[in-house]
């Protein structure tokens, strides 16, 4: 597998800059969690990653640069797992994370595309949709299988997008733990944006906290999630319990200056 380096990267939709000078290492065998308050930039940063939007400065997987990049080796490489899903035609769940091998299949199916789509469904307990409508699933199962399609396709760089924002409690818990597990198992490098610091903290080997377009904070999650960061990030007061079994818990007290005199 491989590491991804990021490298003065700033963005701007037309005269709005989005991203400014941002530099970040995710190693091999590694989940980078990125947060941050609403508009701090990181949908953007996992879009120039995909090189969906064309940043200015350097992103590198591995010595080869994204942006001299073929689109279907970027395909081979990246795979990428958008908030939410476009309307699709009336596809099948089996046949939409099929479509995860797309870069990865000749003229046809093969055993091999077939059986890692039912493994992947296994994995992520989905398998007993296998022939339900997609259109006709809550939003949830959906976020579900737009994560099982990107992993069918065997990426090196995994990109998820808010990929727990639409799943109730356990199945939050069985989607990280699966991309953990991934993780761990194949050596795959991984970048989550995530709006819960708690699951943040629990499943991530490291996190940038974002605002306003650049990286306040980083570092592994026992040093980065303080008071006095979730303050500075989030305008919000917090009490941090340290607790050996899932990382540090984030309890919400008040927003900063709510109350005060």
């Amino acid at each position: 597998m491989v590491t991804l380096t990021i490298r003065d990267l700033s963005f701007s939709y037309r005269s709005a800059s989005v991203l400014e000078n941002l530099s970040l290492d995710v190693g091999e065998g590694s989940i980078l969690g990125l947060v941050g308050p609403n508009g701090s930039g990181k949908t953007t940063l996992i879009k120039c990653i995909d090189h969906i939007l064309r940043p200015r400065g350097s992103i590198l997987i591995g010595d080869h640069e994204v942006s001299r990049m073929e689109a279907g080796e970027i395909a081979r490489v990246i795979g990428y797992v958008p908030q939410s899903s476009p309307p699709m035609p009336s596809f099948t769940v089996f046949d939409m994370v099929l479509m995860g091998r797309r870069s990865r299949m000749g003229w046809c199916v093969g055993d091999e595309d077939i059986d890692r789509v039912a493994a992947v469904m296994e994995q992520l307990h989905i398998d007993g949709l296998a022939m339900k409508n997609f259109n006709e699933l809550s939003s949830g199962q959906k976020q579900k299988i737009l994560i099982a399609r990107a992993l069918a396709q065997d990426p090196e760089v995994l990109l998820l997008d808010e990929p727990t924002s639409s799943l109730d409690l356990r199945h939050q818990l069985e989607a990280m733990e699966c991309i953990r597990s991934l993780v761990d198992t194949t050596g795959i490098t991984v970048v989550i944006s995530i709006h819960d610091l708690n699951l943040a903290a629990r499943y991530c080997d490291t996190m940038a906290m974002l605002k306003g377009g650049i990286i306040s904070a980083a570092g592994a999650p026992g040093r980065l999630i303080t008071p006095e960061n979730i303050r500075a990030v989030y305008g919000v007061e917090a009490r941090v319990i340290d607790n050996d079994a899932t990382g540090p818990i984030v309890v919400p007290i008040r927003a900063a200056g709510a109350g005060e005199p």
